[in-house]
């Protein structure tokens, strides 16, 4: 597949993220008005109860500033893995929400974990890592921007804040490294050019035709004559006469 169909806009692009941003904050409207019970459904580490928390607990947020902090960022990382890596971010998306949130189960402190911080690191770990296992120069920009953007959240996969789910963030982290390295082969690979290619001749190329020996330009070649060949003697064509008998 060429750069220019793997990096090709669809309607999902920015269909998706808007989907799933929605959906937090009608979960986050019912949980307010009528279902104030749904923010007890978070990861409970190391309880055969709080495993089901491992689904529900990115679309279920504390207060209406937890959910705005993590809704910005996950529109524009969601956005740039299904623009940059459509073929597997789905698998990106709920493998990561599974295994990030299994992590925390694992490691967290017992308390009820909730909010979509995690998927969020899944996110970052995975894209910053992802291009430069590609050494393609679009996804290395991606990493780049992504460092600038977010490379403070790194502090918080350390216990630096009460209350924060830190490690739901080094799930998070640990899990999009996990998927950066799995789905290495699915990078796209940058274009090869005729010079890279092993069958090329310098002496063939249209363009370094230009050049004199001493490396001039020349802007405007002299056409090339064929080499005429002499013959010894012209040929010699017969022609045959047949009369015609019926007049």
């Amino acid at each position: 597949m060429s750069n220019s169909q793997h990096f090709k806009y669809s309607t999902g692009v920015i269909a998706y993220p808007i989907a799933f941003v929605m959906i937090i904050w009608i979960v986050f409207w019912m949980q307010v008005r009528f279902f104030h019970s749904i923010k007890s459904f978070g990861i409970y580490p190391q309880k055969l109860e709080g495993l089901s928390g491992i689904i529900f607990s990115p679309f279920i947020h504390g207060d209406i500033q937890h959910l705005y902090h993590n809704t910005i960022p996950l529109f524009v990382l969601s956005t740039a893995l299904f623009y940059f890596y459509r073929k597997i971010s789905w698998k990106v998306l709920i493998y990561g929400i599974l295994l990030s949130g299994f992590i925390t189960w694992c490691i967290g402190r017992p308390a009820n974990h909730i909010g979509a911080s995690g998927l969020i690191y899944v996110l970052v770990s995975f894209i910053f890592f992802k291009g430069i296992f590609a050494k393609h120069y679009r996804l290395i920009a991606l990493s780049l921007m992504v460092i600038f953007l977010y490379g403070s959240m790194i502090w918080y996969v350390f216990p630096v804040k009460e209350g924060i789910s830190w490690e739901g963030h080094l799930g998070g982290l640990i899990t999009g490294f996990v998927f950066a390295l799995i789905f290495r082969k699915s990078i796209a690979k940058p274009k090869q050019y005729v010079w890279q290619q092993p069958d090329y001749n310098e002496e063939d190329d249209p363009f370094l035709k230009h050049f004199d020996e001493n490396g001039n330009f020349i802007e405007n070649l002299e056409p090339e004559i064929d080499e005429i060949v002499e013959l010894e003697s012209p040929p010699k064509v017969t022609y045959i006469f047949k009369e015609n008998k019926d007049n």
